[in-house]
């Protein structure tokens, strides 16, 4: 986290200063072009970015400590997951076979070093997705980092279809966030609106609150994304 962020978020935990400082930020702060979606996170990577915070330290152990837990109380044999970034998160991860997926050529090249000698996990370019199924299809930091709406929505057909038991989603689930934590490449949605307008074959199981709740004077280890269950309905 930058000095100037650090300083921006000690700022907005003081009431009536906080309010006219990100009013302020949001008028005055420079804007940046945007290449859209898959360009930003292919030029990310290929400069040796990162998945983000998310996928590090005790926020990765938590997402990997639950979903290892789901994958083994229901018997989940594959796995697929759309937007596998570096592959960091995915050293934690106890899974039999897995596909992961992600619209950078750099990421994946990323990944097929990181576990050229694990043969229970393969990689591809969604470009390259050929309409594969698992027991359990995963979004995990990937649903508010798709800014255009065309593309949210291909991205959640593609994740619910191509599940066929369970569909796993990491992610901040309030448009009214981005009032105060939007960003040129961060769009948060209700994202639970489009599963029930969209995937009606799908219910809901639960959902499980973050461990580490997002705090805006520690932002690298904690979080706006909860995780929410969905299991197909009985045909």
């Amino acid at each position: 986290m930058s000095k100037i962020n650090h300083y921006k978020a000690v700022i907005a935990r003081i009431p009536v200063l906080g309010t006219f400082a990100r009013v302020i930020w949001s008028v005055l702060r420079p804007r940046r072009h945007f290449p859209g979606s898959s360009a930003y996170w292919e030029s990310r990577y290929a400069a040796g970015g990162t998945s983000g915070s998310g996928s590090y330290d005790q926020l990765a152990v938590f997402k990997a400590n639950v979903i290892n837990g789901f994958v083994e109380k229901h018997g989940v044999i594959s796995v697929m997951e759309f937007g596998c970034g570096d592959g960091n998160q995915l050293k934690l991860a106890r899974y039999r076979d897995y596909l992961g997926l992600d619209v950078s050529n750099a990421a994946i090249a990323r990944c097929k070093t990181l576990f050229s000698g694990d043969a229970s996990k393969r990689f591809k370019n969604v470009a390259d997705y050929a309409g594969e199924k698992a027991d359990l299809s995963m979004s995990l930091d990937v649903i508010y980092h798709l800014v255009e709406d065309a593309v949210f929505d291909a991205y959640m057909r593609r994740l619910f279809d191509s599940a066929g038991r369970y569909v796993i989603v990491y992610s901040s689930n309030d448009e009214g966030l981005n009032a105060r934590y939007g960003g040129y490449h961060v769009k948060h949605r209700k994202f639970t609106d489009w599963v029930a307008t969209n995937a009606p074959a799908w219910t809901l199981l639960e959902t499980l609150p973050n461990q580490y709740p997002f705090d805006e004077l520690n932002p690298d280890r904690t979080s706006l994304a909860d995780f929410y269950f969905y299991a197909s309905k009985p045909r």
